[in-house]
């Protein structure tokens, strides 16, 4: 079973349109066994919203602890709210009664082992949810992490865990995850045993200086990664800039994706566009895409974790630094 995920180094590149077309198109490719779907964007999670999912199972995600104090002990020594670092215990003058504010409390447990009256516990925290729901092209597993909350990370890795198990139990061929932007922890989780990842940018100052980041971050765990450019055709100069410098790299340039208003139609109507309108010319360039990006999962004959065809990180002196001049001048 392959691991493609599907990464951006910022937001609103076109990330999910794609992640929702390769869904689709693997659905309905004869050459795979089927595929799971998985929105590892927990912190913004929209995948569902061109997949049509209907609700299966729905599970409670439980992190971190806060302090609470229990008033009936509490003597209004102020122990605690000395040791607090971050101010999320006050002691009322009225009541001398210590309170928690729940929404400021980072569970360090220093206030309860300080307490001389052990009037403090530590309770844990209901972080979110995590959904298993069926779709036109098969499950979905996605997440929603509540405001506020951290550990994004582990909650990409669990919804990862479970699209896995589904996908070796119905004998599905792939796992197609939607990976949050950016390179932080939740970026590395969804990037975690990744047989291949797909990083879809756009032709800006922006885009180019995030792609740097999001390739420094999969070459140095050795993931393998591709690379297309969403919109290509609104600025032709700066998606050579990004083909010259991923050439660099050693990163392939898969394509460019042009731009397509029905992409947006599609996703107004909660389809994938190469399902809503296969004959458009952003749907012909993903199908174009998917081809060569199934074939490359195909034939490499990489199991999850390999990392022998991964790239090394570059010495920062061979990277090209953004310029309005041609590639290669």
């Amino acid at each position: 079973m392959k691991q493609l995920v599907i990464l951006s180094g910022k937001g609103g590149t076109g990330k999910t349109a794609v992640a929702a077309a390769f869904t689709h198109l693997a659905h309905t490719d004869s050459d795979l066994s089927g595929a799971v779907a998985v929105d590892a964007d927990v912190d913004a999670a929209n995948l569902e919203l061109v997949l049509g999912p209907r609700l299966l199972e729905k599970h409670a995600f439980v992190s971190g602890s806060v302090a609470s104090i229990n008033a009936e002990r509490c003597i209004g020594c102020g122990v605690c709210d000395e040791v607090c670092r971050f101010g999320a215990i006050r002691t009322s003058p009225d009541t001398e009664i210590s309170q928690v504010d729940p929404v400021a409390c980072e569970g360090c447990a220093t206030c309860y082992y300080q307490c001389p009256e052990n009037a403090i516990r530590m309770v844990p925290q209901l972080a979110g949810h995590w959904y298993e729901s069926g779709t036109r092209y098969g499950r979905l597993f996605h997440a929603r992490l509540r405001p506020a909350q951290e550990n994004s990370g582990k909650l990409v890795t669990l919804v990862k865990q479970k699209g896995r198990l589904a996908a070796v139990r119905r004998g599905h061929s792939l796992m197609v995850v939607d990976g949050p932007p950016g390179i932080g922890c939740p970026a590395i989780a969804a990037a975690s045993e990744a047989d291949l990842a797909l990083m879809v940018t756009e032709p800006t100052v922006a885009g180019i200086h995030d792609l740097e980041r999001v390739l420094g971050m999969t070459s140095h765990f050795r993931v393998k990664s591709l690379v297309c450019i969403n919109k290509g055709d609104l600025h032709p100069e700066g998606a050579e800039i990004i083909e010259h410098r991923c050439r660099i790299r050693g990163v392939e340039p898969m394509g460019r994706i042009p731009f397509d208003e029905d992409v947006t139609a599609a996703m107004v109507r909660g389809q994938p566009v190469t399902a809503y309108r296969p004959e458009s010319s952003a749907s012909r360039e993903l199908v174009r895409l998917w081809e060569r990006v199934k074939q490359l999962l195909v034939d490499t004959g990489m199991q999850p974790g390999d990392t022998t065809a991964a790239l090394p990180d570059p010495h920062p002196s061979a990277l090209v630094q953004l310029s309005v001049t041609e590639p290669g001048r």
